[in-house]
């Protein structure tokens, strides 16, 4: 590129070709032949060069040195701080976690120990008392479903309430097989049960939540007990013939207020239990 810098010419310009005095101050900016047609030019001239600004120049040895100056910067930098790599490793369960000595290992899957979170016999006990907490709410639902009166026993419908060989008959008599289920005619708590010195021979008696008594007499046994809650419809007793009795049956009293015989029929229909046609 020196070349190009050194503008001077290389052949002397013959007089005639001298720039006048007018165009002078144009200075480099005219163009001065590099040869005359006098001289041998066996050898080819060299061809003009237009003027190249200096700067150009200077700023592309630059712009080489500042990116020569960068790469070896970058190279130094490399050399003194590597990348960081990143180191994946492997951890087994049995650098963690202690493992029982045996005697022959065998190189497939390893197991590891662990201890129960919660003790055996907690769970156990946790797990019954869910099991009786689904019975409760099982029975309590089945109860709910029960019908609030029922009939206190399936037989044959051979005596009413009224005056009877000059007394009165306070309650109605079915007749049916000794052992034959009685039911509690509706919800209720156990004030009496078993053998009574009345003519009897041994009763159930139940007080409702009006206040209302009903009594089931003649029964052979019974299966409930004093102070015990029933409900419509829970057997009580079973049909005997205990005390003055004419034959097995059970004979059923309703009293208002605990006191106050009342015939047994229209009670129970009055709550939709039906006893049967009459038969005596």
């Amino acid at each position: 590129m020196s070349d190009v810098e050194d503008l001077t010419p290389l052949l002397d310009v013959p007089a005639k070709f001298d720039v006048p005095a007018k165009f002078a101050a144009l200075g480099s900016r005219a163009e001065r032949p590099m040869f005359n047609s006098t001289e041998d030019t066996d050898l080819l001239p060299r061809t003009p060069a237009h003027r190249r600004q200096p700067t150009s120049a200077a700023k592309g040895r630059v712009l080489i040195a500042a990116m020569a100056a960068g790469a070896a910067a970058a190279a130094a930098y490399t050399m003194v701080k590597p990348e960081d790599q990143s180191v994946t490793r492997t951890v087994l369960a049995s650098e963690t976690t202690p493992l029982e000595p045996t005697e022959h290992l065998s190189r497939g899957p390893e197991l590891v120990s662990v201890k129960p979170v919660v003790n055996v016999f907690v769970h156990a006990e946790e797990q019954a008392r869910g099991v009786a907490y689904a019975a409760e709410r099982a029975e309590r639902e089945a109860r709910l479903q029960r019908p609030l009166f029922a009939l206190p026993t399936h037989g044959i419908f051979t005596s009413g309430w009224g005056m009877r060989w000059g007394a009165l008959h306070d309650g109605v008599d079915l007749a049916g097989p000794i052992g034959t289920p009685i039911y509690a005619a509706s919800d209720g708590v156990v004030i009496d049960a078993g053998y009574t010195n009345s003519g009897y021979g041994a009763w159930v008696k139940l007080r409702h939540a009006d206040g209302t008594v009903t009594r089931y007499g003649h029964i052979n046994d019974w299966n409930v007990s004093i102070g015990q809650r029933v409900f419509a419809g829970d057997q009580i007793a079973t049909i005997g013939n205990r005390g003055n009795s004419t034959g097995p049956h059970l004979h059923f009293t309703v009293l208002l207020g605990g006191v106050n015989p009342t015939d047994p029929v229209p009670w129970l229909a009055a709550r939709g239990i039906n006893v049967g046609p009459y038969s005596g």
